[in-house]
């Protein structure tokens, strides 16, 4: 249970994201909602092994580089039908929205 509500919480985040920044697009909820699980999956999947491989250099840009992975995964679940993302800073700052959606989610279910 806890999962799903996580899922939506980070479907809420992408539509939130799709509302404030210019180049995101979400055709509905049910995208969103798709989209968040790819999400997750693409976290597990790729964004563990990239942060530990790219630890020292995570160090050196005090966590920075953190976001810049972030992006890079959101950017990647493109390949969602009707979900887009276009460009670099778009992504960025959707990454951003998701990323504090999850963590005030996270609290609020705590």
């Amino acid at each position: 249970m806890n999962i799903i509500l996580r899922l939506v919480i980070n479907a809420f985040g992408v539509m939130l994201a799709a509302n404030l920044v210019p180049g995101i697009y979400v055709n509905g909820f049910g995208t969103a909602l798709l989209v968040a699980l790819v999400l997750s999956i693409l976290n597990i999947l790729i964004g563990w092994p990239l942060r530990i491989l790219t630890l020292p250099l995570t160090l050196v840009t005090l966590g920075f580089f953190l976001l810049v992975i972030n992006t890079l995964l959101f950017k990647m679940a493109t390949f969602v039908k009707g979900f887009e993302v276009v460009g670099f800073w778009p992504a960025f700052f959707g990454s951003i929205i998701v990323t504090l959606v999850s963590l005030v989610g996270k609290a609020i279910l705590k």
